[in-house]
């Protein structure tokens, strides 16, 4: 089994001794809550984050037990110590089941028995990304651009036409469509370019009635 720290391609770390054990805690964001008539009650919450421990050391001696390539003891503890100092996430990849994006909580680490190996106990826990959802634009010049647009259809439905007939005046008509003869100015200054005057109204002449 391999333990891998990694923070990209570039920049990772195989830990050269397997632990003999390491532990991950699971919590959940359970309330315990006393109610007069029940007592205690359990109120089920979110899962909460991962957290754990690994104890091992970097070794200054050549053992047949070591992975890979082992970096010297002291740089390995400067990259861990980057890492964490710089607030940068990794993410532990223990064999081919666990695979979790971590902060460095705790490292510590120092030398036992004069071999120049370094044992170290690194705390971490479970790093989770938030993605941040936009809110949608406000719809509000187009709203108001489809009202005017209503208000023009509106407008052309409601003017009409009247072709003349013969005996016709602009009094006669404006009582007919407004109920007015008063009104039959409004039929005039709508017409000027196909009425001489006020008075006069030629047959078969189609005018607008706004």
């Amino acid at each position: 089994m391999e333990i891998w720290l990694k923070h990209s391609t570039s920049d990772q770390l195989l830990l050269p001794v397997t632990p003999s054990e390491f532990s991950i805690t699971e919590k959940s964001g359970n309330n315990t809550v006393v109610i007069n008539s029940l007592g205690e009650i359990n109120l089920l919450g979110k899962r909460g984050l991962k957290e754990g421990s690994i104890s091992s050391f970097f070794p200054d001696q050549d053992y047949q037990f070591v992975k890979g390539d082992p970096p010297d003891p002291y740089d390995a503890v400067d990259q861990i110590l980057n890492w964490k100092e710089e607030g940068t996430t990794v993410r532990l990849l223990i064999g081919s089941d666990i695979n979790i994006l971590v902060a460095i909580e705790t490292f510590e680490y120092g030398e036992q028995d004069g071999t120049g190996d370094v044992y170290f106990t690194l705390t971490f826990k479970e790093y989770r990304e938030i993605e941040l959802k936009k809110k949608p634009k406000k719809k509000k010049n187009k709203k108001k651009k489809s009202k005017k647009k209503k208000r023009k259809s509106k407008s052309k439905k409601n003017q009409k036409s009247y072709k003349t007939k013969k005996g016709d005046t602009l009094r006669k008509i404006a009582k007919k469509f407004y109920g007015d003869s008063s009104k039959y100015k409004k039929i005039y200054n709508a017409n000027k370019s196909k009425l001489k005057n006020k008075q006069t109204v030629p047959a078969g002449v189609t005018l607008k009635i706004p």
